[in-house]
């Protein structure tokens, strides 16, 4: 799934499209950012409402290259400069984390781990 549909899904707003053309088949939410660097994240999008510098440098370590913060979260301009150092695509949204990972799996987009 590309970037834009992604964002359509969830009536985001892209803060920063990475220059990599990816096309998603999975998705990760989580608050905790040990939980993702447990697991191969390549073309997944993680899902979270911890709205700090750590999400990206987690996100930059685990190969992702789309993070969308749900809850209406602010992103400052320190994340979106690491983001786009790191190639990272930056999505905001009012839905919850758990309403945003309900419409991207209904859409086809597999979890991390079953």
């Amino acid at each position: 799934m590309k970037l834009d549909k992604v964002n359509e899904l969830i009536s985001g707003t892209i803060l920063l499209e990475s220059h990599t053309s990816c096309d998603y088949t999975k998705a990760f939410a989580s608050d905790l950012m040990s939980d993702v660097l447990r697991f191969q994240m390549e073309n997944t999008v993680l899902i979270t409402g911890l709205c700090t510098v750590q999400a990206i440098r987690t996100a930059e370590m685990s190969n992702i290259s789309c993070i969308i913060f749900a809850r209406d979260k602010r992103v400052t301009e320190e994340m979106i400069e690491l983001a786009k150092e790191n190639h990272i695509a930056v999505i905001v949204t009012e839905s919850t984390m758990f309403e945003v990972s309900g419409k991207l799996y209904q859409q086809g987009l597999e979890p991390v781990y079953r």
